[in-house]
Formats: structure tokens, sequence, C-alpha cells
């Protein structure tokens, strides 16, 4: 009697299995579909498709989507809380760390705006635009010589920007710095031609 149940069960559990790998497949393919929907510009169409996942079914990934498109047809709040969702269940994606650090950003929540940069940064040390965003934060707090350090290092990864420059060159002049200040500004000038 104890074989037929562990048979039983084995089988059922296997079946079972089946279902969940066959239920993550068309989650991944629900998924491939709401991206190309969002990169060519359908939002409101793949904003559709991905209310309609279930919200056991949202890994990290939809729940950044979300947010995403949610910034594109309604509000930042909404925003907010699909980035944490997303957070939640991978506190190391750092572009969603990035994408509510932006928000933080433009809320002149500059503090909050910082932290997550800082995890963003944790979590990719190489994006240049966490270096630069940073400093941006920094700059709305007033605190000149992080903004310098961050826009420095943002430079250093990726020399080729004007407004990596461009707000170098104002932190220095915040900091009484004129001549690194003038430098700043003349490589931002010297780029701008280029473009």
């Amino acid at each position: 009697m104890k074989k037929i149940f562990l048979i039983l069960l084995l089988i059922f559990l296997s079946g079972s299995g089946q279902i969940y790998c066959a239920a993550q497949s068309n989650i991944e393919e629900q998924k491939k579909e709401i991206i190309a929907l969002y990169n060519s510009n359908n939002v409101e169409e793949a904003y559709k498709r991905i209310s309609k996942i279930m919200e056991k079914d949202r890994d990290y990934e939809i729940w950044y989507l979300l947010a995403n498109l949610s910034q594109d047809i309604s509000t930042d709040e909404n925003a907010v809380f699909f980035l944490k969702k997303s957070l939640l269940l991978n506190p190391e994606f750092d572009k969603a760390h990035y994408n509510l650090g932006n928000i933080y950003l433009k809320q002149y929540k500059y503090n909050s705006a910082v932290n997550e940069y800082k995890l963003a940064i944790k979590y990719k040390k190489d994006y240049p635009f966490y270096y630069y965003n940073l400093g941006c934060a920094y700059l709305g707090l007033k605190e000149y010589n992080g903004a310098k350090a961050a826009f420095k290092k943002a430079v250093s990864l990726k020399n080729d920007e004007p407004s990596f420059y461009y707000n170098l060159a104002l932190t220095y002049k915040q900091l009484n710095k004129q001549k690194d200040a003038k430098k700043a500004l003349a490589k931002y000038n010297e780029l701008n031609k280029e473009e």
C-alpha cells in the first residue's frame, strides 16, 4: 500500500512539475512579447498585456517592466511601488535601483536618490550614468565634493559625454576651482562641436 501511494505521489509530482515548467515558459514568452511591444512604442498594449499576468507569476523583471510602463502611462507613484516589488524579489537589480533613484531625483528627494544610485553602483560598478546621476543628486544636496567625485568617475568611464563635463564644470565652479571649471567647460564645448 505504501509503495502504491509513493508511486502515485511521484507521478503526481512529476506531472505538476511539467505544468509548472509550461507555465514558466508561457510567462517568458509573454515577457518577450511585452518587451517587443514596449520597444516598438506600443506602450498601452504592452501595459494591457502585462497587467493580465497574475501577481504570483510576476518575477522581478516583470515588476520592473510594469514600473517602466506605469511611468509612461500613469504616475511615478505607481512606478515606485512596482520598482520596490521588483527589488523585493531581487535586491541586487541595479536597473531598478537606478530608476528608483531617477524618480527620487525628479521629486527632489536627493538623499533617497543618492542611496538608490549607490546601490545601483554597488551591483554594477562600470555604468557611467549611475555615477553621473549620483553627481546630480549630490549637486541637489550641495555636496560638491561628492558631486565632483561622481562626475569624475563618470568621465573616466565615458569621456565623450558632453553633459558629464558640463556638470563637472558647474561643480568645480561651486568649489571655486575656476581653472578646473574652465578645462571641463572647454571639453564640454569641444564635444558639443563634434555632434
